[in-house]
């Protein structure tokens, strides 16, 4: 993975080979400036999976918030209120 980690000069001037690379391999590339770490450069796919995994975390956290607060109810309960809202709508 150290051989991932590239300055931002050398990223400008090799920035094909790190798209190419990235696409091929999923493996991201780390872009330093000033010799810290300033940016990371991953695939579509990869970026992709990232967001949709944080998107359901934050609703397994809302969802124990939730829970926390008091905001739920057991589900047979649900479950007869559904039916009873069907059988109204008919």
């Amino acid at each position: 993975m150290l051989e991932r980690i590239k300055p931002v000069s050398w990223f400008k001037a090799n920035a094909a080979e790190v798209l190419r690379n990235v696409a091929e391999d999923r493996t991201p590339y780390i872009i330093t400036q000033n010799g810290e770490a300033k940016a990371v450069v991953v695939d579509i796919a990869s970026y992709e999976a990232t967001q949709e995994t944080l998107a359901l975390l934050k609703l397994v956290q809302m969802g124990r918030e939730d829970v926390k607060a008091g905001r739920v109810r057991p589900f047979k309960d649900f479950i007869e209120d559904m039916r009873s809202r069907r059988y109204d709508a008919e």
